[in-house]
């Protein structure tokens, strides 16, 4: 018997068209991203909410756009299970929940930042084959510029929803001071989301965002002009160098752990707080071992985390590479030996843990 005849009889061959099937499932969802994209950018899933049940000829009118591309736009959608088709009179609607992920602004549950930030994955292939070879860092300002604009229309619509009615209030004290009128330091603010929605929320006190990210700032600094904020700034500095002291908080939001040194980070909030001070850490929801994190959210931060969070920490200075999936073990471990004496979880979201560390 030949070689490729063994192997061929040792193939499992339901096993074989189970993966098959996955792979299929997995070809279909990477060709879709860049159709979210499009129907973001051109209001397509807005106005398919507005005016649907319709059909591809009365949505083109709607958008202004091309009726012939419309229609393969939406039967890829339907195929995909995104909207629903009426085959009797051959229209297009969304379901409640269906505008809630694509086309609903304020929903907790928008996703289409994500696939802003998943295409300069696909673009930066080249540059992630070459650290992949080398172990070399690549650093955030080094990505394709989508990935700036997919983080924070990815993260907004949860912090948004969350930081103020649902994280801050969990703190000790932290509300009655920042009504009162405290001092914050937003470290790692990207574009801004998280710093400008304190801001707004609590107007007697004073918001520093920081980040290392110059063209990030220069955006957060746009948005907080455009929002008619007085009391918000935002400055280019590191997690270990930022300046200031005195501070009633100092937040890192989803971004710890793509530092090169969290360790240092955490000393050098320690002696930025108050005594009484607080730091909030909010970081990708992960289980302590690979095996409990072998699931659909593992399996989007690991990928994240891979091409995005882990040669962002290599770049820089010790390069601990914590990852996007450390889990709230490692993290204490990082908090604790940073200087911090007292460590918490304060809640949880299906994507994130919200950790409370105080000196």
């Amino acid at each position: 018997m030949e070689v490729n005849e063994v192997k061929s009889s040792q193939v499992n061959e339901e096993k074989l068209n189970e993966l098959l099937g996955k792979m299929v499932t997995e070809m279909g969802a990477a060709a879709i991203g860049p159709l979210i994209i499009l129907g973001d950018r051109l209001g397509l899933y807005k106005a398919l909410e507005e005016y649907g049940p319709v059909g591809s000829r009365q949505l083109a009118d709607a958008t202004g756009t091309s009726e012939r591309y419309l229609r393969e736009w939406l039967a890829a959608h339907a195929a995909s299970g995104y909207i629903e088709y009426h085959p009797e009179q051959d229209q297009f609607s969304m379901t409640r929940e269906q505008a809630m992920v694509f086309s609903n602004g304020e929903s907790p549950y928008l996703m289409t930042g994500a696939f802003y930030a998943i295409s300069s994955m696909y673009h930066d292939e080249e540059i992630m084959e070459k650290a992949f070879k080398s172990g070399d860092g690549v650093s955030w300002g080094d990505h394709h510029s989508c990935l700036f604009c997919g983080t924070e229309k990815f993260f907004r619509p949860s912090y948004r929803t969350n930081i103020v009615p649902n994280w801050l209030p969990l703190l000790d004290g932290v509300v009655d001071k920042l009504k009162k009128g405290g001092k914050v330091a937003d470290v790692g603010c990207g574009h801004g989301a998280s710093t400008i929605i304190m801001a707004e929320a609590f107007p007697n006190s004073e918001f520093i965002g920081f980040d290392f990210h110059e063209n990030s700032v220069r955006h957060a600094a746009e948005g907080a002009k455009k929002a008619g904020l007085k009391n918000v700034s935002f400055k280019v500095a590191n997690a270990k160098n930022f300046p200031g002291a005195d501070y009633d908080l100092i937040a890192f939001f989803d971004c710890l752990h793509d530092m090169g040194d969290p360790v240092g980070a955490c000393q050098h909030v320690v002696k930025a707080l108050k005594a009484d001070g607080t730091c909030l850490i909010v970081e990708p929801f992960a289980h302590d071992t690979l095996e409990e994190n072998l699931n659909p959210v593992g399996r989007a931060f690991y990928s994240f985390s891979t091409m995005l969070c882990t040669p962002s920490s290599l770049s820089q200075e010790v390069g601990l590479a914590l990852g996007a999936q450390a889990g709230e073990k490692r993290l204490k471990e990082v908090v604790m030996r940073g200087g911090f004496t007292k460590f918490r979880r304060a809640t949880e979201t299906p994507f994130n843990l919200i950790l409370e560390a105080r000196p």
